[in-house]
């Protein structure tokens, strides 16, 4: 198979039966075998009964329809986790459903990875018709911080247009919500072959969005969750060891000055403050403390990981 199509929606019924129209004549243009995966992530509305419907009317023998519906709503990384999980097709395309992704980009998408060598290639909506205040600038902020701190350099990394090499998706997971950066999630796992390609952004036809100002709180505090669990994931003696060592020893040498002030007092003057009673003493017994429970805790991070690996974690790319 040639293309999956993957399209995680959300209350989207009436989006879905132009947007399948609209797939189809392009594959078929291009004749190309595919299979449209549409993800259902607990849509209120009558959703998944377009699906099935959809489904039904299939008549072309290079396509295949397959619908994925949760129970409830867990996300787009959970929808795209499932998508990934199901597909087949030697490209992965992702989509959304509200219309606003263009599927005249596929034909585009599929040579940059078949035949430029892409392991990913992310859309970048250059024209964009969102509000420019709430969203735009915003977008911008984010992507500008998510290029400084991951290196990779993607103007839109959040674009939910997106192709990959199929080895790409069944090596990735895909969790919480960090789909907003499946291309860093790629690079970490070793695929660093990353492109970008203009794509068409088209307004809104049906519905509203899903997406509040939230998301960009939460897009910054899940880049640095991502960021740390890279750098010491593996390894959080490097962190934690490290942050208490330096507390122990900060705290050590404040004991000494500590103690060091009051035998001058006693020897100078004759008299001086009790230890119970000097504040810098307490302080400087807290973060002893401080220092030898974050040492503990990477030292069990350690032991934990040790236990848990295995070669599974380690991506073979090719045996001989």
């Amino acid at each position: 198979m040639d293309i999956s199509i993957i399209i995680p929606l959300f209350n989207e019924a009436e989006s879905l039966p132009p947007l399948y129209e609209w797939i189809s004549r392009v594959m078929k243009e291009n004749k190309f075998s595919y299979e449209i995966i549409f993800v259902n992530d607990g849509s209120t509305d009558n959703s998944w009964e377009v699906i099935s419907n959809l489904k039904s009317q299939i008549s072309n023998d290079n396509a295949v329809v397959h619908g994925i519906c949760f129970r409830r709503n867990y996300g787009k990384s959970a929808a795209l986790y499932c998508g990934f999980k199901a597909a087949q097709g030697d490209v992965v395309i992702t989509m959304d459903a509200d219309l606003q992704d263009s599927p005249d980009e596929i034909p585009e998408l599929y040579r940059m990875i078949t035949e430029d060598g892409y392991d990913l290639v992310s859309g970048w909506k250059q024209k964009r018709y969102d509000n420019a205040l709430t969203k735009n600038l915003p977008s911008k902020l984010f992507n500008a911080t998510a290029r400084r701190v991951t290196g990779i350099q993607l103007h839109d990394m959040n674009c939910g247009l997106k192709a990959y090499r199929r080895e790409v998706v069944k090596n990735i997971e895909v969790f919480s919500e960090m789909h907003r950066y499946i291309p860093y999630l790629a690079k970490n796992a070793g695929f660093t072959k990353i492109g970008e390609k203009v794509v068409q952004h088209r307004k809104r036809e049906f519905g509203e969005s899903k997406f509040g100002m939230n998301r960009f709180v939460n897009g910054y505090l899940d880049l640095m969750t991502i960021w740390f669990l890279n750098k010491f994931g593996k390894q959080p003696m490097h962190f934690f060891g490290l942050v208490g060592s330096l507390m122990f020893l900060i705290g050590a040498i404040s004991i000494c000055v500590v103690a060091g002030m009051k035998i001058h007092a006693l020897c100078t003057v004759g008299t001086s403050m009790l230890l119970g009673v000097n504040p810098y003493f307490h302080i400087s017994i807290l973060m002893m403390i401080l220092g030898c429970m974050l040492f503990l805790a990477g030292f069990l991070g350690e032991l934990i990981i040790r236990n848990s690996q295995s070669r599974n974690d380690y991506l073979i790319k090719e045996e001989i």
